[in-house]
């Protein structure tokens, strides 16, 4: 049995999840989709939702240029790792403050 669970373990160790990455977006990009078309987004929380994407890409260009100029991971080069999180930061502060404004309106009957 422990030769077994060793070996499944050896396997899924081997296994590449950049295309389960790629396909992740699929669901999220119909997510934006229907939230834009809906109209009960706030227009600064579609902003930071979208702003996601933004935060995506400039990852994978960070995660490309540590890799080639460093020759190291993105987590191990902390001035592009901050400055990819930053866009983070700032899509999820985009859905906070639209989000937060929305609570505050009075409510429409």
């Amino acid at each position: 049995m422990n030769e077994l669970l060793s070996g499944l373990l050896r396997d899924w160790a081997r296994f590449d999840p950049a295309p389960l990455f790629v396909l992740s977006l699929v669901p999220y990009l119909a997510f934006l989709w229907w939230a834009s078309r809906s109209g009960r987004f706030p227009t600064l929380a579609l902003r930071g939702f979208q702003m996601t994407l933004v935060f995506v890409a400039v990852t994978i260009v960070a995660a490309v240029v540590a890799q080639q100029r460093y020759g190291a991971q993105l987590a191990d080069v902390d001035a592009l790792h901050g400055g990819a999180e930053a866009f983070l930061t700032l899509s999820n502060l985009l859905v906070l403050l639209g989000f937060s404004s929305r609570a505050k309106a009075p409510v429409d009957r």
